[in-house]
């Protein structure tokens, strides 16, 4: 990996946790002395973060942490939908036993890691990056045998920009009840994929996503107004 690869997963980390708000200024320097790297590996990985609209750049003010609303939210969950909804399609047609296993296993990490922090009467942040990683690794599972490195790489994108919404709502905030079971919800597409049931599995990703949207724009509207 090199110095751009390392600076960039680290600044979008902290993009995507809010350890650099929306709207901050990226000084160079600054980032310099926070990373431990030089300008030219900086400049690449902001260019980088730049293309997925993690990072907004404008004449004489350099860099700065992308803005956050719920218009670009709900633009991101609609355009994962459509493409993920297609990459699902494909996986499920080209799928072979291979990618049922994956997809049968990254399920099986995420449901334990649910349950584990579920009974956890603490968790820490290490705990959630864990159900963070295993969450993408399963929604990759479900498209990776799409044949399309162009709709793997746009799922990508917007799953990094999905996340960092899950984060900005979520963390350090009191969620309200809800009548969601999560966990059944990533089973029974998983179940839809394995029957090979394309517009089940459509129907079922497409409400998936659009109730994490609800979730979350209430979340954050609560924020808001308290």
């Amino acid at each position: 990996m090199t110095l751009a690869d390392q600076a960039y997963d680290r600044i979008r980390r902290d993009i995507v946790t809010g350890d650099l708000p929306p709207d901050m200024p990226l000084r160079m320097d600054a980032l310099k002395r926070r990373y431990g790297v030089g300008f030219s590996p900086l400049r690449e990985a902001l260019n980088r973060l730049q293309a997925e609209r993690l990072v907004a750049a404008a004449p004489l003010r350099g860099f700065t942490v992308a803005p956050v609303s719920l218009v670009h939210m709900w633009d991101t969950i609609e355009t994962r939908i459509e493409i993920e909804t297609r990459a699902l399609a494909r996986a499920i047609e080209f799928g072979d036993d291979a990618w049922e296993a994956d997809v049968a296993s990254a399920l099986h990490a995420l449901s334990l890691q649910a349950r584990r922090l579920g009974k956890a009467r603490k968790t820490n942040e290490t705990d959630r990056q864990v159900l963070e990683d295993r969450h993408r690794a399963f929604h990759h599972s479900l498209i990776s045998a799409c044949r399309s490195a162009w709709l793997l790489d746009f799922a990508n994108m917007l799953y990094v920009s999905a996340e960092r919404y899950r984060y900005s709502a979520l963390t350090g905030a009191k969620q309200g009840p809800t009548h969601r079971d999560v966990p059944d919800e990533h089973r029974q597409l998983a179940e839809a994929a394995f029957a090979r049931d394309a517009e089940g599995a459509r129907v079922l990703l497409e409400r998936h996503y659009r109730l994490t949207g609800e979730q979350l724009e209430q979340t954050l509207l609560d924020r808001l107004s308290a």
